[in-house]
């Protein structure tokens, strides 16, 4: 398909390898490819984190950690519909969660309302703030399961030596989770940079194309512009980036670990 000049109507026509040098010189697939970089960016970082937090609390010895895990995980179950009408729900204006409790609070002087759909970097806030919330319970199960690996001969023996709760959490947990968090990095990245929907039903892409995806250009190119063909040669460049990434986090972890 890529190959070829490919509309949903009319005939095909072999074009070789224009689509591919057209791309390159397209900005609006610069620009999509920017965004979704940014995107992975601010995104990744914030789920590794906050689902490193998230597995530290629902691991603790209480009466409470099934409870915490099952609050914590409930969001991944979602589908990307409901978190995004939620984002909008809660962060609308006059009528949004989000300003009413900003007008109560007085944070916002009386009248105003802060357009956290339509102003950037407003929109890129709510766009990460809503897929950490709905992504970071998968991340935390993988979190919680590594931890339970880790014997707890490891810790009585630091206790003996005199490390308290904080030397003990930098130098044996967050070290012996080094595997799982390089998986969660992969993972992450990978999902990061496929981001559609989010956008797609919060931003619109918006305002203009200053949040669109890569993979939200993709499907305007197929479905509104009528060029599966260039659609696919763009899909391919996505996918040949995700394969770059991804072997070079891989042989990064592997020298890691060669070296300690």
């Amino acid at each position: 398909m890529s190959l070829h000049r490919w509309g949903l109507m009319g005939r095909l026509r072999f074009v070789g390898l224009a689509n591919y040098i057209n791309f390159l010189s397209d900005r609006h697939f610069w620009e999509a490819l920017l965004n979704t970089t940014w995107f992975v960016i601010f995104a990744v970082p914030s789920v590794i984190i906050a689902a490193l937090v998230l597995a530290l609390l629902a691991n603790r010895a209480s009466g409470c950690k099934k409870l915490f895990r099952v609050c914590f995980y409930v969001p991944a179950v979602l589908s990307v519909s409901v978190i995004s009408f939620m984002a909008i729900f809660l962060y609308s204006p006059h009528t949004g969660f989000v300003n009413s409790l900003f007008q109560s609070l007085r944070i916002t002087p009386p009248g105003v309302q802060i357009m956290f759909l339509i102003r950037i970097p407003w929109i890129w806030t709510v766009v990460v703030l809503t897929t950490v919330w709905w992504t970071t319970g998968f991340s935390m199960m993988l979190y919680i399961s590594a931890m339970q690996d880790i014997p707890e001969t490891v810790y009585e023996a630091a206790e003996i030596d005199g490390a308290s709760k904080t030397r003990q959490l930098f130098q044996i947990t967050i070290p012996l989770l080094k595997p799982t968090t390089y998986l969660i990095l992969l993972l992450q990245i990978i999902a990061s940079y496929r981001i559609f929907g989010q956008f797609f039903l919060i931003s619109g892409g918006g305002p203009g194309t200053a949040t669109r995806p890569l993979i939200q250009y993709i499907y305007v190119s197929a479905f509104r512009n009528n060029d599966l063909g260039y659609a696919a040669a763009m899909s391919y460049a996505l996918f040949l980036i995700l394969v770059v990434l991804s072997l070079a986090q891989i042989k990064y972890q592997k020298y890691k670990e060669q070296v300690s």
